[in-house]
């Protein structure tokens, strides 16, 4: 009989229903984290929401306050000194129809898209092509903007997107296996904050009712509610 690795003995001596406090649960996903790449750590919030209504729709930005570990590439509509000031903000891309024609092209290689008012007639043309993405410049989310210096800055230092999915659910990373655990909790509390903050009207009863935290690679351990600020 084959031997078990290190690993495969930690999971298998893992209880499935054992509720973690977040820094135990922090601290054990990072042990858990053995890939040879550095590992997203990750966040699942199962809401009492159903997103099919629109008064249940929960969507929203949150800064993370240690970043993301992650290379944001943002791409920006804008002419003119805004285009300018997105260049010298460090977008990675900056253009009007040739950046559309760019994108209906397939070259969509983009963490985030942010235009200018003015220039939405041009993006809407790629509606069928970022809609599906979730890469559409959206006025409540910040992205469209006059101020797309300050979008570009938001983005680059770890603004993230968060957005419940059919079943309720919100997956969002809060940095890698190499951050530290205050960091990695800094961001979680961050991201849990932001989606309470979005409690929308039609959410009747218990709004965040499980919580998880997995990595890349590994099993997800279920978060104590208790020890959830403001859940």
């Amino acid at each position: 009989m084959a031997k078990l690795t290190k690993k495969a003995k930690t999971l298998a001596a893992l209880d499935a229903e054992k509720l973690y406090g977040v820094d135990e649960a922090i601290k054990t996903i990072k042990e858990l984290a053995t890939a040879k790449f550095d590992e997203t750590i990750e966040v699942a919030l199962n809401l009492g929401v159903d997103p099919r209504h629109a008064d249940q729709m929960v969507r929203g930005m949150v800064s993370l306050p240690a970043g993301t570990g992650k290379d944001m590439k943002v791409a920006v509509f804008a002419r003119g000194d805004k285009a300018e000031a997105a260049t010298a903000a460090g977008a990675d891309k900056v253009g009007a129809e040739d950046l559309m024609e760019d994108m209906q092209a397939g070259n969509l290689d983009y963490d985030r898209v942010i235009a200018t008012p003015d220039m939405m007639g041009v993006v809407g043309r790629l509606g069928k092509v970022l809609g599906p993405k979730g890469l559409m410049p959206n006025p409540k989310l910040g992205t469209v903007t006059m101020d797309v210096a300050e979008a570009v800055k938001a983005a680059k230092a770890g603004q993230v997107e968060f957005r419940v999915e059919k079943q309720g659910i919100i997956h969002s990373g809060i940095g890698k296996k190499s951050f530290s655990d205050a960091d990695l909790r800094k961001n979680f509390d961050a991201l849990v904050d932001a989606v309470i903050k979005s409690k929308p009207s039609g959410s009747k009863g218990k709004y965040v009712r499980r919580v998880a935290i997995s990595s890349t690679m590994g099993p997800g351990l279920k978060i104590n509610i208790a020890d959830v600020a403001g859940a």
